[in-house]
């Protein structure tokens, strides 16, 4: 009986011990794992994402590509120094009338403003005033001939009157000149000494084909010689002008081919070339200023509009990333290497230019590493939520 006895309680010491095998070996496997999560929570850098996200971002690898940088910078039109005119009255005198505003098309000859002259008139009556003379010369010189050839008068008499009568010619071809200074047409001025009426009203009138960009006067103002009254320009072509940064400007030179897009006119390029490249760079900026010219037949670019120049540098090939993959954080850039199936650590690299949707890529990610291409905004986002407690599913 004893002995059956103590069979059994070695039987049960067996089996207890067993069981606490059992349940060791089960607690250590759960403290490891335990802390292998710890350990990949505890690293701010790697995220384990969702299989809902998982299936959403895209993966790949930097890829080699021909490229060309591009330097985009703040550009605005401008209309054609060459084919402006700064159009104002020969003679002082008061606006009475203004036929001409800003934004009107006015052809060459147009009248754009009237005013009364009293300046214009003073010179038109010494102008009368010198034919009048001049006529008078004529008609002694006629009668000392006639009075020289009866043996009346001497030859001296005659040679005084000739040389009054050329004096007289060089006064009207002087005061001629005046009023062709003054704005007369050589038409006018004949139908003056055939009239012999003085006319004050004087017309300002445009000086070539184009669109009244500035009017500086007004009804009543009293114009100077030396006041510009409107400004014309042909806008049929215009300048799109930009001032390049001074460390971009080293390879810029005239002839270079450009892209640019107005702002009012999303999506169109304009493609042209440099036809001036400033030789002085502004101190005070620190910026060379280029343009290109711009056709305008339908008047679409108007002065002052903003617009956006691209200076294109020549081809080569790099290793670039999408934009999508990089991820800006702390004022560095990063992108997310795979390291292992739903599990990423974010790794900061050295980028380089711009070319379009892609960015250079100068260090940071070997060949053979996998990266998040698209969707690198929402892994980061993922990863911020754990690093808050939220952790990932």
């Amino acid at each position: 009986m004893r002995r059956r006895s103590s069979l059994l309680n070695s039987s049960c010491v067996s089996v207890a011990l067993c069981a606490f095998l059992v349940a060791s070996s089960c607690g250590s496997k759960k403290a490891e794992a335990a802390k292998s999560e710890t350990q990949t929570q505890s690293d701010p850098l790697k995220i384990q994402v969702s299989p809902a996200l998982s299936s959403q971002i895209k993966l790949g690898q930097p890829q080699w590509r021909e490229v060309a940088k591009t330097l985009d910078v703040a550009a605005r039109i401008e209309a054609d120094a060459t084919r402006q005119a700064r159009v104002g009255s020969p003679v002082r005198g008061r606006i009475t009338e203004l036929l001409a505003f800003e934004g009107e098309r006015v052809k060459r000859g147009q009248p754009l403003a009237v005013l009364y002259s009293t300046d214009l008139s003073d010179a038109q009556f010494s102008f009368l005033k010198a034919v009048s003379q001049q006529n008078l010369s004529e008609r002694a010189v006629e009668r000392g001939q006639q009075l020289l050839d009866a043996d009346v008068i001497g030859t001296a008499e005659q040679q005084r009157r000739q040389a009054e009568l050329v004096q007289a010619s060089a006064e009207v071809s002087s005061f001629r000149q005046q009023l062709q200074a003054l704005g007369m047409s050589e038409a006018s001025i004949r139908e003056l000494e055939s009239s012999r009426k003085l006319n004050s009203r004087y017309e300002i009138c445009a000086s070539i084909d184009g669109t009244v960009l500035e009017r500086s006067i007004t009804i009543g103002q009293i114009v100077q010689q030396a006041d510009v009254a409107f400004l014309l320009a042909d806008l049929s072509n215009v300048w799109l002008v930009a001032d390049i940064p001074e460390q971009n400007a080293g390879d810029i030179v005239a002839g270079k081919a450009v892209e640019a897009e107005a702002a009012a006119f999303p999506g169109e390029t304009i493609a042209g070339r440099l036809s001036f490249v400033s030789a002085t760079v502004s101190p005070e900026s620190r910026t060379v200023r280029v343009r290109m010219n711009v056709a305008n037949p339908r008047g679409r670019y108007k002065p002052a509009m903003l617009a956006t120049m691209r200076l294109k540098d020549k081809v080569q090939r790099e290793r670039v990333v999408p934009v999508t993959a990089v991820v800006r954080e702390n004022n560095r850039d990063n992108v997310f290497i795979q390291t292992a199936p739903r599990t990423f650590v974010l790794r900061e690299v050295q980028l380089g230019g711009e070319f379009g949707d892609f960015r250079a890529l100068i260090a940071g990610v070997e060949p053979n590493e996998t990266i998040v291409v698209d969707g690198a905004f929402h892994v980061n986002n993922e990863r911020k939520k754990a690093l808050q407690g939220g952790g990932a599913a």
